[in-house]
């Protein structure tokens, strides 16, 4: 079995910096060619399920941080065409709708059409809807999000894909799903949707993506102001700084997986 993921940051993995035990073949050595950090994700998360499940597959995984859908369809579709994997992953869209002018409409009909060539190229297509998440610096997005995710709901429809529907994933609106930067997934947050995808694809795993999580002190309202201020400084501005001077997080990104390489059980 191929599989392939293409995407943003979000099927890269950040927020899920690989341990390391893991073996640095496994790993792209932690760092890229630019010195950024190898993510691992729900993506290679999902992967190894897949081998655990049969032994062998092969994958690529061509998401790069902070791209747009017209960049993930010109660069990363070309090439998964040319694979011609068993099973592609297509999440795209976050990033447009974060900005100025997002229109979820427009960007629905460029899905389609794209899920429209991978589909009549022969491979299975997985998408995704987002994660209900109404409330701080989302709180004035959320609408179009939702209008996008109907749409993705449609297309899954029309071309017979599966949908992974994280709207419906209570466990990802806890805060311990995500990053302290508040945009990107945690490691348990990957952890878990990868549980979910492989659901969805009929993998079995021991393990349940909707277990409860632990009970916790709550935060009081000092602490909870600090980690605000922090987030402001570390994640928020510079955020707001890269979208001002046009540059992204993924401008010096390259592919941590560009290939279709052998994934096996025992990692070997």
């Amino acid at each position: 079995m191929s599989l392939a993921a293409l995407g943003d940051s979000f099927t890269e993995g950040v927020g899920d910096p690989y341990p390391e035990t893991v073996p640095a073949a496994d790993r792209g050595a932690g760092v890229d060619a630019a010195g950024n950090v190898v993510f691992r994700g729900w993506a290679d998360r999902l992967a190894e399920h897949l081998a655990d499940h049969l032994g062998e597959i092969r994958y690529a995984n061509l998401a790069v941080r902070g791209k747009l859908m017209r960049q993930i369809v010109t660069d990363q579709v070309p090439v998964a065409l040319e694979m011609a994997p068993d099973l592609v992953t297509l999440c795209a869209g976050g990033n447009d709708l974060l900005r100025p002018g997002g229109d979820p409409e427009r960007m629905a009909k460029v899905l389609d059409a794209t899920v429209a060539r991978l589909r009549a190229n022969g491979s299975q297509v997985v998408l995704f809807t987002g994660v209900n998440v109404s409330t701080g610096y989302m709180r004035g997005t959320i609408g179009l999000f939702a209008r996008y995710y109907m749409n993705v709901r449609a297309v899954a429809d029309k071309y017979d894909c599966f949908l992974v529907d994280q709207w419906s994933m209570g466990v990802l609106t806890d805060g311990r799903a995500w990053d302290d930067d508040r945009l990107h997934m945690s490691p348990e947050g990957h952890r878990r949707l990868a549980l979910r995808v492989a659901e969805v694809l009929g993998v079995p795993t021991v393990e349940r993506w909707d277990a409860p999580w632990p009970e916790v002190e709550p935060v009081s309202w000092r602490q909870a102001r600090k980690e605000d201020l922090t987030w402001v400084r570390e994640s928020l501005g510079p955020w707001i700084g890269r979208r001002l001077t046009g540059r992204s997080s993924g401008d010096s990104v390259t592919a941590k997986r560009p290939e279709l390489t052998p994934l096996t059980k025992d990692r070997s």
